[in-house]
């Protein structure tokens, strides 16, 4: 999805927010030059360090996405996955001022995030989440409590001064589970799903009764995807 909305091929990047470092790394397989990973967690930058250890163009620094400590306009990309719903609503638009100060001009931010249309979705044979808030809706309200809508993130990057910006929606698959045992040992790991340790291991198992009911067969493969929203602003 990225190559269609930039060119990433010979691109300074900074990985905001980046975790174990899996777009990082499939940013370096599309020919960026050069990426910076940044997080506020030194286990995440660990986690990073360990699977892209093999790469010289990558670097890493501690610091909160409000407030990265890097030079100014020395980007070409800034991509923002999974962050927002982690930042106050009151530092959102910090959070983009940081960005657009970091990028040079006519430099792109891509914010990948889910909004509360994305979450709310009926559960369904590949999207798993959907039959979270089914059978649990008050994992649903605190779900939509930390998700920003498309208005909401629009208004703050036009208001900091990005321009062009676009809205996108996007099917990303999250993981091919064999069959039904597999979800189910990835369910009960939470790996990834933080909504999930809101449920006691009591609710969790009956989660999983009540997924199973919903599929098709134990052993049918499980093709797991997530929906989510993307926006690119340009500087």
């Amino acid at each position: 999805m990225i190559n269609q909305i930039v060119d990433v091929q010979g691109r300074t990047i900074a990985d905001i927010g980046v975790g174990g470092g899996i777009y990082a790394k499939a940013l370096i397989d599309m020919g960026a030059a050069q990426i910076t990973c940044v997080d506020s967690s030194e286990v995440m930058l660990e986690d990073a360090q360990s699977k892209l250890k093999a790469q010289r163009n990558v670097s890493y620094v501690k610091a909160e996405a409000i407030q990265t400590g890097l030079d100014a306009q020395q980007f070409d990309i800034v991509l923002q996955r999974a962050l927002i719903h982690h930042i106050s609503r009151e530092e959102l638009g910090a959070c983009f001022t940081e960005a657009f100060r970091i990028l040079r001009p006519g430099g792109m931010l891509i914010i990948q995030d889910r909004t509360p249309e994305d979450c709310l979705l009926a559960g369904s044979q590949t999207n798993i989440r959907g039959y979270f808030f089914a059978r649990y809706p008050k994992l649903a309200k605190q779900e939509v409590a930390r998700r920003y809508d498309n208005a909401t993130v629009m208004g703050e990057l036009h208001q900091t001064g990005f321009r062009v910006v676009q809205k996108r929606q996007l099917w990303e698959t999250r993981q091919i589970h064999m069959n039904f045992a597999a979800l189910e040992q990835d369910l009960n790991a939470r790996a990834g799903r933080s909504i999930l340790h809101e449920l006691t291991d009591e609710e969790l198992r009956d989660l999983n009764d009540y997924i199973h009911r919903q599929l098709d067969g134990d052993h049918q493969a499980i093709v797991e995807q997530d929906r989510w929203t993307i926006w690119s602003a340009m500087r």
